[in-house]
């Protein structure tokens, strides 16, 4: 991490502070990102790809490494850009919309609703239909009593940082199941995979965390990619990655949680809702937690959307989803929770879906499992 780095609640000149990343806001005019003719080619890195390699890092996540993994904290200063506003990337101009379908669980392996508490299926039901008819379009981050997919798709990304003042650090972030070709995709913050010019080590998806049990498993990632822009040089507009998951117990990922659809160069300015685990004060990273609202575009410094949501760090690469139904928990991925000007923390940003977030979903559902 930058020297000059600060802890995000000390931090007293306008910045951007991620639900895990900081950076100042930009000033004058920025260098132009131009894609290649061949179109965006992520960056791939190898992670636990050996079952050897794999069991290690299971059993490195104990219950209290897990719950002792602090959010990230500010990234370097001098170190980020913006590409300018106008491009096809940043507003989805002369690009073909795109929206993949979601999974539902193979239903031997899949989670049942049987108990809350004691209570039988059917009351467990009722309760998760209740909590449904009360969520709200819009609030600025309330604990998700509804269950549906998105309690069990979304979780605790665990990981240690390998560069920086922080290397060594285990830290937490947020992530998705995504319907996927290889059934094993989970989508998240470019930061939550590298930072500080490194990949990060020790990488475990846990989708459903809850005060700290693992209802459907642990997974560690076999590939870790995110957009070149983010590889190269750490550009907030493109912080966006994938992992790819190993299967357990004979299973892939979304053969046991189910996956969510994700949906690639749409319309902004749409109803949202974010998710995510955030584990900075007021919060403590044992449940999930939602936003709700219209999305609006940054006009100070990025390219990317906003949304009124008070989560903090941990949160970084829970899910935005459009068309999410509150009676099912599903939805369509269309960004993560990025980053915040620490002088409106009441504002959330995230990534516009184009064709380089769109590129690193095809490089990891192509990817091969180890």
């Amino acid at each position: 991490m930058h020297p000059t780095t600060r802890r995000l609640a000390v931090l007293a000149v306008p910045a951007l502070a991620a639900a895990g990343a900081m950076l100042p806001a930009a000033h004058g005019a920025a260098a132009t990102v131009t894609r290649a003719a061949a179109g965006p080619r992520p960056a791939v890195h190898e992670a636990a790809d050996t079952t050897t390699e794999q069991r290690t890092v299971k059993k490195f996540w104990t219950a209290a490494r897990m719950e002792a993994a602090e959010p990230l904290d500010a990234p370097g200063t001098g170190d980020r850009h913006f590409a300018a506003a106008a491009s096809a990337a940043a507003d989805g101009t002369g690009t073909r919309p795109v929206v993949v379908s979601p999974t539902v669980p193979d239903s031997s392996t899949a989670p049942t609703s049987s108990t809350m508490s004691g209570a039988t299926t059917s009351t467990a039901r009722t309760m998760a239909a209740d909590a449904a008819a009360n969520v709200s379009s819009r609030t600025s981050g309330s604990p998700w009593t509804a269950g549906g997919t998105v309690a069990r798709t979304t979780g605790r990304v665990f990981f240690t940082v390998t560069a920086g003042s922080d290397a060594g650090r285990n830290a937490s972030c947020s992530g998705t199941a995504v319907t996927s070709a290889n059934k094993s995709v989970v989508i998240t913050a470019g930061h939550c995979v590298k930072l500080n010019g490194a990949f990060h080590a020790n990488w475990v998806f846990v989708p459903g965390y809850d005060r700290g049990d693992r209802p459907n498993g642990t997974w560690p990632a076999t590939t870790l990619l995110t957009t070149s822009q983010w590889n190269s040089g750490e550009n907030m507009n493109y912080d966006l990655a994938a992992a790819v998951v190993a299967p357990q117990g004979g299973k892939s990922l979304t053969d046991v949680v189910g996956g969510q659809g994700v949906a690639f160069n749409q319309p902004r300015g749409r109803q949202t809702y974010a998710f995510g685990y955030p584990a900075g004060a007021p919060y403590d990273g044992s449940t999930l937690v939602y936003c709700g609202g219209r999305t609006f575009d940054d006009y100070l410094s990025s390219q990317d959307q906003g949304l009124s949501c008070g989560m903090t760090g941990g949160s970084s690469g829970g899910p935005w989803f459009v068309r999410f139904d509150p009676s099912t928990g599903g939805g369509l991925l269309n960004s993560v929770n990025s980053f915040k000007y620490n002088f409106a923390s009441y504002w959330m940003f995230g990534p516009y879906f184009g064709p380089e977030a769109e590129a690193v979903y095809n490089a990891a559902q192509k990817t091969a499992l180890t």
